[in-house]
């Protein structure tokens, strides 16, 4: 009798799925200025676990970025998403959004520093190794974790899905400690081949670590569903590109994360 109720809780509410996990709002500095991002972890496990920092896309914290972290707490990971923008600043359309990254894309010093505070975060959080830590973003997420790579963080490495690649400033490549793995849409419209060219020449001459999978027939989001599927608009969901990606980086996990 105990088991069909636990069955018809799960079935009836199915958060309950994760009891395992603890989940949370977490509010922190960068200055004077407040910020919240996720938390999720699982509880009663003994030790301290690899941590994950995730970067969202340009609309910023929200239910889909927390469920990444929750499928990756479910994996045994620390996983704390960030909030880039400052807490309550919560784009509600594209338009905004894409108001709201320009600030930081144009100002790549700033970009690094909000993501560095988000970082610092996770890292202090007590269970955390702190020498296993990875960055995995998404879209504008995507650029944010290359710079947090640049900036010099002690990062284990980081996963950039569909994100904007270009080199603003070659000279930092060199700044670079971890490994780099980028995932990206072969017909993505919106990275030009001269962005990639120079992307790839600075990873080349800063003598990371780093490789690069192209995901034939996708562009640009190719990870959200939300998205849609028309590709002509540049941006667009694809089912094969997006659970190849999660693979992949889950086998960069296991290589960085390894203790052997």
């Amino acid at each position: 009798m105990k088991k069909a109720v636990q069955l018809l809780s799960i079935f009836l509410f199915p958060s309950t799925a994760f009891a395992g996990l603890q989940k949370q709002p977490v509010e922190y500095k960068d200055g004077d200025m407040a910020f919240e991002g996720y938390l999720a972890f699982k509880k009663d496990v003994s030790g301290q676990q690899p941590g994950v920092l995730v970067v969202p896309d340009w609309m910023g914290v929200r239910e889909p970025y927390k469920a990444i972290a929750d499928r990756l707490a479910q994996m045994g990971y620390v996983a704390f998403v960030v909030d880039i923008y400052g807490k309550g600043v919560r784009p509600s359309n594209g338009q905004e959004a894409s108001a709201e990254a320009q600030k930081y894309k144009s100002n790549r010093k700033l970009l690094r520093q909000r993501v560095l505070a988000g970082f610092e975060e996770l890292k202090n959080n007590p269970n955390v190794d702190q020498n296993r830590i990875a960055a995995i973003g998404y879209c504008f997420g995507g650029t944010t974790v290359i710079e947090l790579a640049r900036s010099g963080a002690p990062v284990a490495g980081v996963v950039s899905f569909h994100g904007g690649l270009d080199s603003p400033s070659p000279q930092d490549g060199k700044n670079i400690k971890g490994k780099l793995l980028i995932l990206h849409g072969a017909d993505d419209p919106f990275v030009t081949s001269q962005d990639l060219a120079a992307f790839q020449e600075e990873l080349r001459k800063g003598n990371v670590d780093w490789q690069m999978i192209y995901y034939g027939d996708a562009v640009h989001s190719f990870t959200q569903k939300g998205a849609g599927t028309d590709k002509s608009k540049g941006s667009a969901y694809n089912e094969k590109a997006d659970k190849r990606s999660w693979a992949a980086m889950k086998q960069f996990f296991k290589e960085i994360f390894s203790q052997e």
